[in-house]
C-alpha cells in the first residue's frame, strides 16, 4: 500500500503529452549520442536518469511555492558568479567553474532558470500597475548577471540567460515602441560592442561571413558541418554510416555539432521528425502557459517554452552555418548532463504548473 501510495503521488505530476515527447526526444538523443560517440552512451544513459528524477521532483513543487524560491535563487545565482569572478577555476582560458571542494560547479547555468523565476516573480508583485519603471528594473536585474556571465566569457549561456530574461519582459506587456526603439539602439551601438568584443568572439563572425578564407583553420569545423549536413540527402547514409562524423572531421560531434551528424546519418527525414518533435514541445509549452492561471505562472512557462525554441534554432543556425558559433547545445540531444538537467527542470516546472492550473493565487 504504501508503495502504491508512494507511486501515485510521484506520477501524479507528469503531464502525458509533454512525458511522450520528452520520451522521443531522449530516445532519439541516445540513438544519435551512440553513433556520435558510443564510449559515451552508459554517461548520458546515467545523465538521462538524474535528469528524469529531477524533473519528477520539481514537477510536485506547486507554482506558489516556487515564487518563494524565486528571489533567494537569483540572489545565490549573482553571488556565485561573483564568486566565479574572483575565486573561479580557469580552463581554456574561460573562468566559468567554482571549486567547492567536494564538487566544480558552473553557476551561470543555474541563471537559465533562476532568471525567469525572478522576473516572473517581479511582475507578479507589481501587475496592477506595470510603468517603465517597472521594465527599467527588470531589465537591469537582467543584465547584471548577463553581463558576469559574458566576462567569464561564455557568450552562449549569456544569450540564453539573456532571451529567457527578455521573453519575460515582452510577455508581461513592454511596448513594440520601446522594442523598436531598443532594437535601432542596439544597430546604433554595434561598433562599440564589436571593439568590446574578444578576439575569438570576432573571429567566430568573420568565420560566419566568410568560413573559405581559412578552409583548414578556423573555418574548417564550419565547412566539415555543412558537409555533413549537405551529404545526408533525404534519407541520410544510415546509422554509423556518416564519413564526416566518423572520420571525425566535425568537431565536438556529440554535443554543440551533432546536428550534423544527425543531418548526414539521417538526413531531411530526420531533420523533419526532429523538428516536429520540437514544435509539439513548444505548442504544449505555449498551451500550458495560455491556461495557467496568474501572471507568474503565465510569465515562467511561456518564457521556458521560449527558451527550448532559442536552445534549437541557435545551435542549428551556428552548426549549418547562419550564426557564429557560440557553444549552444542542440535541446534534449546533445550530450552532457548539466545543461539536461537544466531543460528537464524546465520541463519539470511546465507540468508543476500545468498540474496546479486550478489553483488560483491571490
Amino acid at each position: 500500500m504504501f508503495v502504491r501510495n508512494l507511486w501515485q503521488r510521484l506520477a501524479a505530476p507528469i503531464d502525458p503529452p509533454l512525458m511522450t515527447l520528452a520520451t522521443l526526444l531522449l530516445s532519439y538523443a541516445l540513438l544519435v549520442v551512440s553513433s556520435a560517440s558510443y564510449d559515451r552512451i552508459g554517461a548520458q544513459l546515467l545523465n538521462t536518469l538524474v535528469a528524469l528524477v529531477v524533473m519528477r521532483l520539481v514537477a510536485q513543487v506547486p507554482p506558489q511555492r516556487l515564487m518563494y524560491f524565486a528571489l533567494p535563487v537569483f540572489v545565490g545565482g549573482v553571488l556565485l558568479l561573483i564568486a566565479v569572478a574572483l575565486f573561479g577555476d580557469i580552463s581554456k582560458g574561460a573562468r566559468r567553474w567554482l571549486n567547492l571542494g567536494f564538487m566544480r560547479v558552473q553557476p551561470s547555468e543555474i541563471m537559465k532558470i533562476a532568471m525567469p523565476l525572478m522576473l516572473a516573480w517581479y511582475f507578479q508583485r507589481h501587475e496592477t500597475f506595470l510603468r517603465l519603471r517597472e521594465y527599467v528594473v527588470a531589465a537591469i536585474l537582467l543584465l547584471l548577471p548577463v553581463v558576469l556571465i559574458a566576462r567569464q566569457p561564455d557568450l552562449g549561456t549569456a544569450l540564453l540567460v539573456l532571451a529567457a530574461g527578455f521573453y519575460v519582459i515582452f510577455l508581461a506587456g513592454l511596448s513594440w515602441k520601446i522594442l523598436i526603439g531598443l532594437a535601432v539602439s542596439a544597430m546604433a551601438a554595434a561598433p562599440l560592442a564589436w571593439s568590446m568584443l574578444h578576439d575569438y568572439q570576432r573571429s567566430r563572425i568573420m568565420t560566419l561571413l566568410d568560413p573559405e578564407a581559412d578552409p583548414l583553420g578556423k573555418g574548417f569545423h564550419i565547412i566539415q558541418s555543412t558537409i555533413a549536413i549537405g551529404s545526408g540527402g533525404i534519407l541520410g547514409k544510415g546509422w554509423g554510416q556518416g564519413t564526416q562524423a566518423q572520420l571525425e572531421f566535425i568537431p565536438e560531434r556529440h554535443t554543440d555539432f551533432i546536428f550534423a551528424v544527425l543531418s548526414e546519418e539521417f538526413g531531411l527525414l530526420g531533420n523533419t521528425l526532429l523538428l516536429i518533435l520540437y514544435a509539439l514541445l513548444i505548442g504544449r509549452g505555449m498551451m500550458i502557459a495560455a491556461n495557467a492561471p496568474t501572471l507568474f505562472t503565465r510569465l515562467l512557462a511561456g518564457s521556458i517554452t521560449l527558451i527550448f525554441f532559442t536552445y534549437a534554432f541557435v545551435n542549428m543556425g551556428m552548426v549549418s552555418g547562419l550564426l557564429p558559433v557560440v557553444g549552444v547545445p542542440l535541446p534534449f540531444i546533445s550530450y552532457g548532463g548539466t545543461s539536461l538537467t537544466t531543460l528537464f527542470i524546465g520541463i519539470g516546472i511546465l507540468m508543476s504548473i500545468h498540474k496546479h492550473r486550478m489553483l488560483v493565487q491571490k
